[in-house]
């Protein structure tokens, strides 16, 4: 049944201790993880034929910035179900306003990661996207 199959959780970070805290905090819950440290990884696993349920997106990639990488997924139709919450540093409301616009459904600065990620992965789950 589907209803029984673990949730699928895009990560794409690029610092490797902040993805290992992610991955040991999602897995703990019950979701599985699939790693992606840079935009070319993550890219590749959006166009397997089976998407995550969610993709937990930084900003500060190596290759190209993770509004950017926002930006190209909100463009193809095909993700339109695609629930993103953007993971970041960058806790200024300006980002966060423009991670928003951009659609992003939720973001959460990484110095509240530990309280605040489960919570809203979670509600994404159950919610679906921001409307």
């Amino acid at each position: 049944m589907a209803e029984d199959r673990k949730k699928r959780i895009l990560v794409v970070e690029d610092d490797q201790p902040v993805q290992e805290m992610i991955r040991v905090l999602l897995e703990r819950v019950g979701y599985e993880t699939i790693l992606a440290s840079d935009v070319a990884t993550a890219v590749q696993v959006l166009r397997e034929k089976s998407l995550p349920d969610v993709l937990l997106l930084d900003l500060m990639l190596p290759d190209i910035d993770g509004f950017e990488l926002l930006r190209q997924i909100r463009a193809k139709s095909a993700f339109d179900q695609l629930p993103i919450i953007i993971v970041s540093a960058l806790a200024d409301p300006d980002h966060i306003r423009k991670g928003l616009e951009l659609g992003a459904d939720r973001y959460v600065t990484k110095p509240g990661i530990v309280h605040n990620l489960i919570k809203t992965v979670q509600d994404v789950l159950r919610n679906g996207r921001r409307k």
